[in-house]
């Protein structure tokens, strides 16, 4: 029985190479599609691996600040600050470098610390700063390259980055002194919702996938048949025949993976070179997990092998030829309903359990309730396909060709069709659940972005009035409209009594102009030398009371006497929507000048019209100090999570939408190769080229149509659910459902249009050749 078996096997697999020409297409299409698929499964299964592979590169170079214990100052420590900046949407890291000593710790990916004016850079940076594009980034970074950055400083090989060395860090301006690079620290977990999000993405993205390999698997299955019917004819008996058409399935199986390790080892040669929303990865980060890789090389042969057996149970194959079965008996509806009822019954029990910050859904549960749900479109779109075209008549020749195509050969139809319906539900889906988790992660920043546009500030050991030389030299920066710039101390009052935490209470002292200070608060009237206190009001994040006119602070290391004319002001928001209490002066006020240690913050109106204002104002900011922040004032800002995970789903979607249009085109392109000779002929009887091209295109759109309302009526469905899970509301952005739908239906007619020439080239005469 074994040997028989295997015997049957090795026949099957001679045939499937020396089939003919047909043959060898039939195999070449399957073993490209399925090594599509397999690479696709590769690269999904990487993505754990890249992240890590990140991760574990950017904790190393990071360090830990310390609290409010400074680290003492040794010839093994270093003074390191923040010169982070933006370029035209690219966020380029940077680091100011100043060493304590010979033995200073140095950074992952350098050889040496850079000396003052030195720069290393990354080699992305480097690349932009020699490039005509880099003009407007080059004043910013002026000092003289003398390195560049090793990957095992960078988080990606496309990343902006640059180290800088200076002679002019403090520890006691916001310079942080360490002994050494990497920071153990273990980021905050995802919320339940977050979470869910994750799953459903894995799973909207690689079911598409899986959908397309056994969509490839069947590749001219009606060619195979017809073979198989002449064995048939010579004696061959059923089983033998599936026996036979398993091995031919195992070969091509066996080169599909082969093509997909293939066009994986091939792809990742590219993937340094792209970069998406910020995010590139080396070469040597994309490592498929061993498992899962393991996994898939079983169960594509074993996939290969049942869909085979699973589609000729639809035929009978007799020696005089096939006959099939879906002609003659109708498909069923009601075991169809099964998976969906099954998948509700997952994750019914979820509803309303899943909270944003406690309870989590089991993945596991959610996966599977989610794919029984999405593959419910795959089982019930043949049935709908079938029941709708059996109604359908009259038109045109175009549309009469196309119809009686469908009417013959649903089934084909249907599996064409698949994955693009199931991507279109699951994108759906996860639209329902992303716009909820969009405004649950979105936080609220409460400023005025009509007062202000952007907020710039650094700290700097020197007195009040280094605030007004920033807003001279912002005021003169081309776009900038208006300026508003203070210096911002913190006062102590040593007699009062501590809080439980052990902190003297404090509050804050702000120093500028009249015209400032009336931005600040709400003041009578200001004449230089004045100075105003303000009362603590609700919601003020400093801890202590306002002084009073004559009291003795402590600004730091000086003491300082409340001018004793200060008078008192009522509170007002300023662009961050912020009210503090406190002391405010002008700079000519008693005892202002001697004040030392001042943060100073600038807030700016731009002309948005102007192009590149930001870029000016990132200039003016690095050139008053490297370490000067500068911030886009919006209205509200979405969670680091939720921007790591949106950049994912974005990278997927493009992956996928990529993965369905190659899908469409091999398997229009199969259906066409397979007709060819019936296409020849009908064009040899009289039939425009033009005609036999609207019946391909009507051919592909009613199945579609059929298939994108399945799918948004099984999208809607899956999304209400998962969001009654998480306890939102259900909203349906009809908007952006339509936008989902119709990205498919363009991807439809571009494949269409590209399957064209081929079939202006199976029309000709040659097409009526045989083997």
């Amino acid at each position: 029985m074994i040997a028989r078996w295997i015997r049957d096997l090795i026949l099957g697999a001679r045939l499937s190479r020396a089939g003919g020409r047909d043959g060898r297409v039939r195999m070449a299409m399957t073993a490209v599609g399925v090594g599509i698929g397999v690479a696709m499964l590769l690269a999904a299964s990487s993505i754990p691996a890249m992240l890590q592979a990140r991760h574990d590169r950017t904790a190393a170079r990071d360090y830990q600040m310390y609290g409010d214990t400074p680290m003492a100052k040794s010839d093994r420590t270093l003074l390191v600050t923040e010169a982070d900046t933006e370029f035209r949407g690219i966020t380029v890291r940077g680091r100011l470098l100043q060493p304590d000593g010979p033995h200073a710790p140095v950074p992952p990916g350098l050889a040496t610390l850079p000396r003052p004016g030195e720069m290393v850079v990354s080699p992305a940076l480097a690349a932009l700063l020699s490039a005509p594009d880099g003009a407007l980034l080059r004043p910013r970074l002026p000092d003289r390259i003398v390195g560049s950055i090793g990957d095992r400083g960078l988080a990606g090989p496309r990343e902006y980055a640059f180290y800088l060395g200076s002679d002019q860090l403090t520890a006691d301006s916001n310079a942080h002194r360490i002994d050494h690079f990497g920071d153990r620290n273990v980021g905050d977990a995802f919320s339940p919702m977050l979470a869910l999000l994750i799953v459903i993405i894995f799973v909207v993205l690689l079911l598409p996938i899986g959908m397309f390999i056994a969509a490839a698997i069947r590749f001219g299955d009606e060619r195979r048949d017809r073979r198989l019917a002449a064995l048939r004819l010579v004696g061959a008996d059923s089983r033998m025949v599936r026996r036979i058409a398993a091995g031919e399935a195992l070969v091509a199986a066996g080169l599909g993976l082969l093509a997909g390790a293939l066009f994986f080892l091939v792809g990742i040669q590219f993937v340094e070179g792209v970069t998406l929303t910020d995010i590139s990865v080396f070469t040597s980060d994309v490592r498929p997990d061993a498992v899962f890789a393991t996994l898939v090389a079983l169960a594509v042969p074993a996939a290969a092998v049942g869909i085979t057996v699973l589609a000729m149970s639809r035929a009978v194959i007799e020696p005089l030829g096939v006959v099939r079965r879906s002609g003659g008996t109708r498909r069923r509806l009601w075991w169809r309903l099964a998976p969906p009822a099954v998948g509700l019954a997952l994750l019914y029990p979820l509803v309303g359990q899943v909270g944003r910050s406690t309870a989590r859904a089991n993945p596991f549960q959610v996966a599977g309730g989610a794919v029984l749900l999405l593959i419910s479109v795959a089982v019930i779109l043949p049935w709908l396909i079938e029941a709708v075209v059996r109604r359908l008549g009259g038109g045109g020749v175009a549309w009469q060709l196309a119809v009686r195509r469908l009417q013959l050969s649903s089934g084909t139809a249907a599996r064409i069709v698949n994955g693009v319906a199931v991507a279109v539900a699951g994108g759906i889906a996860l639209q329902m659940l992303f716009s909820a988790a969009a405004a649950s992660n979105s936080i609220p920043t409460g400023q005025d972005i009509t007062r202000a546009q952007v907020e710039a500030g650094f700290d700097r050991a020197t007195g009040p009035a280094i605030a007004a030389e920033a807003g001279a030299r912002f005021r003169a920066t081309p776009g900038v409209r208006s300026v508003l710039s203070f210096a911002e101390l913190t006062g102590t009052d040593p007699k009062a009594p501590a809080p439980s935490e052990g902190m003297a209470p404090t509050f804050p002292i702000y120093v500028a102009d009249c015209r400032t200070l009336a931005e600040l608060a709400a003041i009578d009237r200001c004449a230089d030398g004045d100075a105003f206190l303000v009362a603590r009001a609700a919601g003020d994040p400093f801890k202590g009371a306002t002084p009073g006119p004559g009291e003795r602070v402590r600004v730091g290391s000086v003491e300082w006497t409340v001018p004793p004319s200060a008078r008192p002001a009522e509170p007002k928001p300023d662009s961050l929507a912020r009210t503090a209490s406190g002391v405010y002066a002008t700079p000519s006020a008693a005892g202002v000048a001697a004040l030392r240690e001042p943060s100073v913050r600038t807030f700016l109106r731009v002309d948005q019209a102007k192009p590149d204002v930001y870029e000016y104002v990132r200039n003016t900011a690095f050139a008053i100090d490297p370490a000067m922040y500068v911030t886009v004032l919006q209205g509200t800002r979405a969670s680091s999570q939720f921007i790591t995970i949106q950049r994912g789903l974005f990278i997927g979607l493009v992956v996928t939408l990529l993965m369905i249009g190659a899908s469409l085109l091999v398997s229009t392109l199969e259906q066409l190769q397979e007709r060819r000779r019936l296409l020849a002929a009908l064009v040899a009887v009289g039939a425009q080229r033009a005609t036999l091209g609207w019946s391909v295109l009507w051919q592909t759109a009613v199945p579609v149509l059929l298939g994108l309302g399945l799918a948004v009526v099984a999208g809607a469905g899956l999304g209400a659910v998962l969001l009654a899970m998480v306890g939102e509301p259900v909203r349906f952005d009809w908007w952006n459902v339509s936008g989902i739908a119709g990205t498919a239906a363009a991807v439809v007619l571009v494949v269409t249009g590209l399957s064209l020439p081929v079939l202006w080239r199976l029309v000709r005469p040659d097409g009526l050749r045989t083997e």
